[in-house]
């Protein structure tokens, strides 16, 4: 399912962002975009993730914001500072009408400042904080989307449920129509009536015929679905296996019809399956 979630605070060495992007996808695939300061706190946040969302391809993007004021104290780096003297004196001296340098130049140089190293801990937990935060509202959009794919998917076997039912009622009189069919011709081809013969080929064909094992399986199935959709919770993977069992039984149905009305019946079955089949796609 989609989703978007953000979340922010303000830390130590600035404001902390932490973004997650959700799409759809047949299994969960975590993937990080992540400030290389932050890179040792990636383990922690792809568990927590997971323990969260079981399906879906989720980007996570975790930065600390260039524009937040740090509150860490700041101080000036002697040795770099004496290197820049150094180095200045150089140029210089190669160099005699070169200008001093000036204070805003002289801060920009990379090391003059010295911070004091961040606070892992209260990184990791101000992390797990935002992660947290923003799991929540990531959840919460799911699980909005979800009730709107459970609703449709519950039309979609409502609708099979009716065509089970009305395709049920076809099935002896189809065979009964399709046995004397065969009985004609079969007295044709074998030249007289061979009552005994005869009746072991309809006995034969009738076993092969009769579809009633695959309606019982398919309001079985049904009944399996909307019984999960009541469940809630990750049930996704479990709807994909129920609809592959949906397909499976209406291609059984198609390939034992006896007649046009129960071909068409199984093939409106396998056009509502298929729908379902789209829509189980985009549900954790």
């Amino acid at each position: 399912m989609t989703g978007y979630a953000a979340a922010s605070a303000d830390s130590p060495r600035g404001r902390l962002t932490l973004e997650l992007r959700s799409v759809n996808a047949r299994f969960l695939d975590v993937q990080f975009r992540i400030a290389e300061e932050l890179r040792a706190l990636e383990p922690a946040l792809r568990d927590q993730i997971g323990a969260r969302v079981s399906r879906g391809k989720v980007d996570c993007r975790f930065f600390l914001g260039e524009t937040g004021i740090s509150e860490t104290p700041q101080r000036l780096n002697p040795q770099a500072l004496q290197r820049l003297n150094e180095l200045g004196a150089q140029v210089r001296k190669a160099f005699p009408e070169a200008g001093q340098l000036r204070v805003a130049d002289i801060l920009r140089w990379p090391g003059v400042i010295a911070e004091e190293p961040a606070d892992e801990e209260t990184l990791r937990k101000l992390s797990g904080e935002l992660c947290a935060r923003a799991l929540e509202e990531l959840v919460a959009a799911r699980g909005r989307e979800g009730a709107k794919l459970g609703e449709t998917i519950r039309t979609r076997v409502a609708a099979m449920r009716a065509r089970v039912d009305e395709i049920a009622p076809l099935v002896p009189q189809s065979i009964a129509a399709y046995q004397a069919k065969i009985a004609e011709r079969l007295k044709e081809a074998l030249g007289s009536a061979d009552d005994d013969r005869v009746r072991a080929e309809l006995a034969l064909f009738s076993a092969k015929a009769d579809v009633h094992e695959e309606l019982d399986r398919l309001r079985a199935h049904l009944g399996e679905v909307e019984r999960s959709l009541r469940q809630g919770g990750p049930v996704g993977k479990r709807l994909d296996f129920l609809a592959q069992e949906l397909n499976r039984e209406a291609n059984t149905l198609a390939a034992k019809s006896s007649s046009p009305q129960l071909s068409d019946g199984a093939l409106e079955l396998k056009l509502l399956v298929e729908q379902i089949r789209e829509q189980v796609q985009n549900i954790e």
